[in-house]
């Protein structure tokens, strides 16, 4: 009887997020005002009254995300996680959640992340796309296939994958998705290639600042996405976020992981309530709720 804490990733941004965390509880009002002074800038007026365009950009979609979810799980949270795991950026959030990270340090690396990140996109144009109906090992010798850069990036939940690659293999992957029996190939609005090898830049950058930070022996195990199994060794917690950049992210067999350790019991914590129907498809008896 486990209870699980997980935490969502960029596209769970909303104008208003976080906002009557902000209003309504002293603490949330606190870490907000310390983000603005952190970040440089007042990230809590873009996340409460800005632009659906202002809160897409990379660099504030990601500090935003993490924000609103760590501040719901420090205000909201009434039990002590027994294991967390966060998808892409979440795990950022989980870090903190289990005490492996200090808030401002992992705020510090979720906006080193998010520029390096941006950069990267700007230097390789690229793009992704959501493949529905198919099982993974057909997605993947799809992949497999094409001569440009194209891989499997999220393993979201059974029969739904993004892969992510060129804008030139993906246009290809797409065409070849649907004739192998695809119920849908979508092009994603995205500013490129995430998770896939075109991340290298990125990936460098991160590298640098995480094994600058200190990381701490975490109160329980965090399921990474890079390794979909249990972590509790800061040196791999620190090797596993590094190689998460430029390597999928299974969400699907990490959420299986937890439901095989013990967990019965999901929080979502922060924006939306994608992770929570995520984790419906993968097994339906789970109990699901959401804070923030």
């Amino acid at each position: 009887m486990a209870h699980a804490f997980v935490f969502p990733g960029q596209g769970a941004q909303f104008t208003g997020m976080g906002k009557q965390l902000y209003e309504e509880n002293n603490l949330a009002k606190e870490l907000f005002e310390q983000a603005n002074e952190i970040l440089g800038f007042r990230i809590s007026d873009i996340m409460f009254e800005g632009t659906a365009e202002e809160l897409t950009q990379t660099k504030v979609t990601q500090p935003a995300v993490f924000l609103h979810s760590v501040i719901a799980f420090k205000t909201l949270a009434q039990a002590r996680p027994d294991m967390v795991a966060g998808h892409s950026l979440g795990e950022f959030s989980a870090l903190v959640a289990n005490e492996a990270l200090h808030f401002e340090d992992a705020l510090r690396l979720v906006s080193v992340r998010a520029k390096a990140m941006q950069a990267a996109c700007e230097q390789n144009p690229s793009t992704m796309a959501a493949i529905l109906g198919l099982d993974d090992a057909k997605v993947e010798e799809v992949c497999a296939q094409i001569k440009e850069i194209v891989v499997p990036a999220n393993y979201n939940c059974p029969g739904q994958i993004v892969i992510s690659g060129t804008i030139k293999g993906i246009e290809e992957a797409c065409i070849l998705m649907k004739e192998a029996g695809a119920r849908r190939a979508l092009p994603l609005q995205v500013g490129g290639a995430f998770h896939s090898p075109l991340m290298e830049p990125a990936r460098e950058e991160l590298e640098a600042a995480i094994y600058d930070t200190k990381f701490h022996t975490p109160i329980c195990p965090v399921y990474q996405n890079f390794v979909a199994q249990a972590v509790s060794d800061p040196k791999s917690i620190q090797a596993n976020l590094v190689s998460q950049l430029t390597g999928p992210v299974r969400w699907t067999q990490s959420v299986q992981a937890m439901i095989n350790d013990g967990a019965t019991q999901f929080t979502e914590c922060g924006p939306g309530k994608v992770l929570q129907g995520l984790i419906a498809k993968i097994n339906r008896e789970m109990q699901t709720s959401g804070l923030g």
